[in-house]
């Protein structure tokens, strides 16, 4: 027998519905026993969803061949057998000095190392960048259609809606999940499909941990993005080509202005 690895894991998990974090601190312990196949390992585990710790568990779990047989569970406070050597295992464990020890590791361990995964990982946001763009224009009896983007945020539990005149759409919405961008943020795109109406306001509006208040993006005009890059560069030529018409004509009535005509 040989002792083959170990490693710790950090996972974190979000519940959307309850804008809540979960944090597991897992230590995986492998014993191997290489010469006939037999695969034996236990798992050390402390989880809490909440920084004060109130509802930390402390689990030990003994695994054969990737079944487990031996369990203890801070809350339970003792051992639990699910086979029948686990069963013989937790009668004699419970009886001496094993379990007292284990019921010291939630309070020596888990609650030593949790509070600096709360503040150095979940507790850490990034607000998120938001654009807010036209994809198409209404034309032809098609109704127009809006995209809101949510860039480069985290963690990733956020909500992104829209509001016109004060109101929340609930209908003619389509959105896409929050997507890992593999660098520890995420990204979210919702899209509106509208028939634009005078004097109509649609805004975006993100929730997000980072920001205390809704962040809300008002759309500005009708054209999309891209038509109004369009109008902005042709008239700032507009603009170029008469100041430039302006001097070259200023610079001919000054050179005209200097001449002496002479009559032949």
């Amino acid at each position: 027998m040989n002792w083959s690895s170990v490693s710790q894991t950090l996972s974190v998990v979000g519940c959307r519905d309850k804008m809540l974090l979960s944090l597991q601190l897992l230590l995986l312990l492998t014993l191997t026993i290489r010469t006939d196949g037999y695969y034996f390992y236990t798992r050390y585990e402390c989880s809490s969803s909440s920084s004060d710790l109130t509802d930390a568990e402390y689990i030990e779990t003994y695994h054969f061949n990737k079944d487990p047989f031996l369990r203890f569970n801070s809350t339970v406070g003792e051992y639990v057998g699910y086979t029948e050597l686990g069963v013989k295992n937790a009668e004699r464990w419970n009886k001496g000095s094993d379990v007292q020890q284990a019921r010291g590791e939630l309070e020596r361990y888990c609650k030593n190392n949790l509070p600096m995964l709360f503040s150095n990982i979940l507790e850490k946001t990034v607000k998120p960048r938001i654009k807010l763009v036209a994809e198409q224009q209404a034309s032809g009896g098609h109704p127009a259609m809006l995209m809101c983007s949510a860039y480069d945020f985290y963690p990733p539990v956020i909500d992104v809606y829209w509001l016109r005149n004060g109101e929340k759409v609930t209908s003619d919405v389509t959105a896409t999940e929050e997507m890992a961008d593999g660098d520890w943020y995420y990204q979210i795109h919702s899209h509106l499909e509208y028939t634009p109406t005078s004097g109509e306001k649609i805004s975006c509006v993100v929730e997000h941990a980072s920001s205390k208040e809704p962040i809300i993006i008002e759309w500005d005009g009708f054209l999309p993005e891209s038509e109004r890059n369009k109008i902005a560069i042709g008239a700032s030529g507009l603009v170029l080509g008469i100041i430039l018409s302006a001097a070259g004509f200023l610079y001919y009535k000054k050179k005209s202005s200097g001449r002496i005509l002479v009559p032949s």
